[in-house]
């Protein structure tokens, strides 16, 4: 029977299991698992209220007595079958119950209707007594009570099973703490139903109360039913990216693999351990990161937002990066902790090194490429000046030989002398124009040839930069039976700074583009216009070749795209719009030209106050 002993402990049980469901419904908790669990409190009240009922009907009234013993069989099948449903659903994650899950309860339903009909055909009872040592159980016990000892058994299995795979040292708290609750009851129930103890009915329901003791504390100090499943964990624990969970106080709560094998050993991050408890005397590197994350955190309290930063580490001699943000977690409208992700960013800024270092060198090699196709309009422009100075000094040595020869001869007169000196000063400025367009071309030459590391800062107007341009594309021009006509509408107060070379290496590209983009019957006429609207310098060049294809038009500024096959790389129109962007701060466009082919052309703003020593920007000054 009952005793007063095992009456107490219900009456305390009790009291707990309606503060765990109070709590349950107060804080509104709607997840699955946290709906079971109430479940399983509701059937552990009604289990203990049954056996109170059972202690306050008097021995004689057997017919009471059955009644509650029923009753209190309701718990005695479901308890089992809801602690597996907890550790299946904490496991795998379940929002909803599947529906193969409803077949666990089809054993605890068919045990109910045996026990509550068993005066018909005694299998559960052959003889129903209060009293242990006088109760005789039928067949059908030895089927219901193994299904509730399967279940307890597969709960435990399943919780330690994912514990130990998830190598989490919380989880494994948690996993050890629910595992005692659902043992205890187990050997319990087991040496009752066998009759290894001489064991009272109460004390099944009163080891129950073990499981309300350890759950209670898995609940309330290890966050059992509020943290993330042991499935999510396990997907986290795989991922490159660090995380890691703070309380408001600083308190570390969790963390996955990755950060305990960067971060969490080096700097003495353990879970249920404040961050400004950790010592680090001899390690500057852990001692950067904790510092970092402890400001970063409380500049994440101060300013309730989130906080992202930079944060640098050797692994395994190698430096590593990692983009930190820091994530402040409002409850109503409290902080009650942080988020802290560590997202890898070495791959990243390698790559995009390696993409920087890789356009430098395409660029490169675009810009030798056209240097390699002017070599033989320069060396053509070359002859003419050269030859011109050759025949001006044999012009003018002749005319040096003839004035000596004539000295002392008394039919020349002064007048023969000056004109001999004029025909002399008409080859020297003969010469001094072909060495100045020599040396304009070797000036164009050498900037297009300059490396791209390199920047020749200056002040230029867009009349030398339309002069540079055609003396470099003049062979390539003729050869191709094209006429450059030149528009420059600018005033001549405008000038521009930076790296003309770069304009002269955009606008160079622009005509080359034409001169390809020519049909053999059409007109070969390209046009290079300048002007001034807005504050802002435009320069286009127009063609009436073939146009823009409308599969590349939608590539064309993004992507390195040709319409030249194998004879063009796709470089020249990406390469010169990130010069106009990079360092003018411009915009290039294109369009189709109205009488047929294309316009391309670039903006750049004109900024007057501009100084002369920001490269990046166009200026338009007043003529003094």
């Amino acid at each position: 029977m009952i005793t007063n002993g095992a009456l107490f402990i219900f009456y305390v049980s009790i009291i707990g299991l309606v503060l765990i469901v109070s709590r349950n419904l107060r804080t509104n908790r709607n997840h699955l698992i946290n709906k079971i669990y109430v479940a399983f409190s509701l059937i552990l009240i009604e289990w203990m209220l049954a056996l109170i009922g059972m202690r306050f009907t008097g021995m004689n009234n057997t017919f009471m007595l059955y009644i509650w013993d029923s009753l209190s069989n309701f718990g005695t099948s479901m308890a089992p079958v809801l602690l597996l449903l907890i550790a299946i659903v904490f496991t795998r994650h379940y929002d909803h119950l599947p529906a193969k899950t409803r077949w666990l309860l089809v054993v605890p339903v068919l045990t109910n209707i045996v026990i509550w009909t068993n005066p018909l055909h005694h299998l559960h009872y052959r003889h129903f007594s209060v009293i242990a040592s006088e109760v005789q159980f039928g067949p059908y016990m030895y089927v219901s009570g193994g299904y509730s000892y399967l279940c307890m058994i597969c709960a435990i299995g399943i919780m330690l099973h994912y514990a130990f795979k998830s190598n989490n040292r919380l989880y494994m708290q948690q996993a050890v703490m629910f595992s005692l609750g659902t043992l205890i009851p187990l050997v319990v129930s087991m040496l009752a139903t066998f009759k290894l103890l001489d064991l009272s009915i109460a004390a099944t329901p009163i080891s129950f109360v073990f499981t309300v003791i350890f759950h209670g504390i898995a609940i309330e100090k290890l966050n059992f039913l509020n943290i993330t499943p042991i499935a999510t964990q396990h997907i986290l624990d795989w991922i490159s990216d660090c995380y890691l969970i703070l309380s408001d106080d600083g308190l570390v709560l969790n963390y996955n693999r990755p950060f305990e094998e960067i971060f969490g050993h080096r700097c003495g991050i353990t879970i249920n351990k404040s961050l400004k408890k950790v010592r680090l005397d001899q390690d500057p590197g852990a001692m950067a990161v904790v510092y970092n994350l402890i400001s970063s955190v409380d500049s994440a309290r101060q300013s309730r937002s989130v906080i992202a930063y930079e944060q640098s580490i050797p692994v395994n001699n190698v430096m590593h990066y990692y983009m930190v943000e820091i994530t402040p977690l409002t409850l109503n409208r409290m902080i009650a902790g942080f988020s802290v992700i560590y997202k890898d960013v070495t791959k990243l800024k390698e790559s995009m090194k390696n993409l920087q270092n890789s356009q430098k060198r395409m660029m490169e090699q675009e810009r030798l490429a056209s240097l390699g196709q002017m070599v033989g309009g320069i060396a053509h422009n070359l002859k003419t000046p050269i030859m011109s100075i050759a025949g001006g000094l044999s012009a003018m040595e002749d005319l040096v030989q003839e004035a000596m020869d004539s000295l002392g001869d008394p039919e020349v007169t002064v007048e023969d002398y000056r004109e001999i000196c004029q025909e002399i000063r008409t080859w020297i400025r003969r010469c001094k124009e072909a060495s100045a367009y020599m040396s304009d071309i070797i000036t164009a030459v050498k900037g297009q040839a300059a490396n791209m590391s390199t920047s020749d800062q200056g002040v230029f107007t867009p009349e030398q930069l339309i002069r540079r341009t055609t003396l470099l594309m003049r062979h390539e021009l003729t050869v191709h039976h094209c006429q450059l006509k030149v528009d420059n509408q600018a005033p001549s107060s405008v000038v521009l700074h930076g790296d003309i070379n770069n304009l002269v290496q955009v606008v160079n590209n622009f005509i080359s583009n034409a001169i390809d983009a020519q049909l053999a019957e059409g007109d070969h006429t390209i046009e290079l216009k300048v002007w001034e609207q807005d504050s802002q310098l435009s320069l286009s060049v127009s063609d009436h070749g073939s146009g823009i294809q409308d599969t590349v038009r939608r590539q064309l500024l993004n992507e390195m795209v040709t319409t030249k096959g194998t004879a063009g790389a796709g470089l020249g129109i990406y390469m010169s719009k990130a010069l106009i962007q990079g360092k003018f701060d411009g915009e290039l466009w294109f369009r189709d030209n109205d009488n047929g082919g294309a316009i391309f052309g670039f903006t750049l703003p004109l900024n007057e106050e501009a100084s002369a020593g920001e490269p990046l920007s166009a200026e338009r000054r007043t003529a003094a």
